[in-house]
């Protein structure tokens, strides 16, 4: 199996995430599935069929979670420098409007574009990976080719 990289926050969120699905959510569904059951025919029980609909999402999350965790291959960005790599914040100015943007390079499971988590997947960071600061990248999107400035590269 193929490890996955993850920054240590981004590890952080998925542990918080499984401990909350395993020590209160499913506690709380096997609490409503017995509710359910209490009122009767099954067969025409809305909220124990709601319950039991539930309980499967939350055991396939736990289990998903459970995989991604036992494959994560945790980066410190903190202990890198130089060149662009996995867990860069990199400041990129856009060559054709003068729009800067910030950007992480974070593991597929942690990406969230609208926070500034760049999935390291994703042909912009794909485009970044070995560039220095003041070089110049074009980068093939769905909308078109566009170009950016690399302005700044931090590592925290």
């Amino acid at each position: 199996m193929e490890k996955i990289p993850m920054t240590p926050s981004g590890n952080a969120a998925l542990e918080a995430e499984l401990k909350n699905l395993k020590s209160v959510e499913r506690p709380a569904i096997i609490e409503a599935i017995a509710s359910a059951r209490e009122l009767g025919d099954l067969k025409e029980n809305a909220e124990y069929h709601s319950a039991r609909e539930k309980q499967g999402f939350i055991e396939g999350r736990i289990k998903e979670l459970e995989g991604i965790l036992s494959l994560a291959d945790v980066i410190d960005p903190a202990k890198l420098s130089g060149a662009i790599k996995f867990g860069a914040k990199v400041t990129l100015v856009d060559e054709d409007t003068d729009e800067e943007k910030t950007w992480q390079i974070v593991g597929e499971y942690e990406a969230n574009i609208e926070n500034g988590l760049l999935n390291i997947k994703s042909p912009i960071a794909r485009a970044l990976i070995g560039k220095d600061e003041g070089d110049s990248v074009e980068v093939r999107t769905p909308g078109g080719v566009r170009s950016y400035e690399v302005l700044s590269i931090e590592y925290a």
